[in-house]
């Protein structure tokens, strides 16, 4: 069944498109059949089948924050260690300020 002029209008405004009737025209037989593809979902056979919100099971994988102290010489070389740029002792860092 062919979408009708105001069908696709409605889905063109839902998606915030504003369509010449060229477009319409080009565009309407696409998505008839675009639609009647996603219909064929309607006839899956889900009878009996529990419903599924995470395939692998995991539920919340993140890891809680945890707030590490360290100090003293270790706690500058780890900083620089993890920096992309150094100058010796000291963090490089990109200007902020043009010349």
């Amino acid at each position: 069944m062919a979408l009708s002029h105001q069908e696709i209008m409605h889905i063109a405004r839902l998606a915030r498109l504003k369509l010449s009737s060229d477009e319409q025209a080009h565009y309407g037989p696409q998505l008839t059949s675009i639609l009647a593809y996603v219909g064929q979902l309607q006839n899956a056979a889900v009878e009996g089948v529990k419903p599924t919100h995470t395939v692998s099971g995991a539920i919340n994988v993140t890891r809680a924050d945890e707030a590490t102290c360290i100090s003293g010489e270790t706690a500058r070389e780890t900083l620089l260690s993890q920096s992309a740029m150094r100058g010796g002792d000291f963090l490089k860092v990109p200007g902020v300020f043009q010349d």
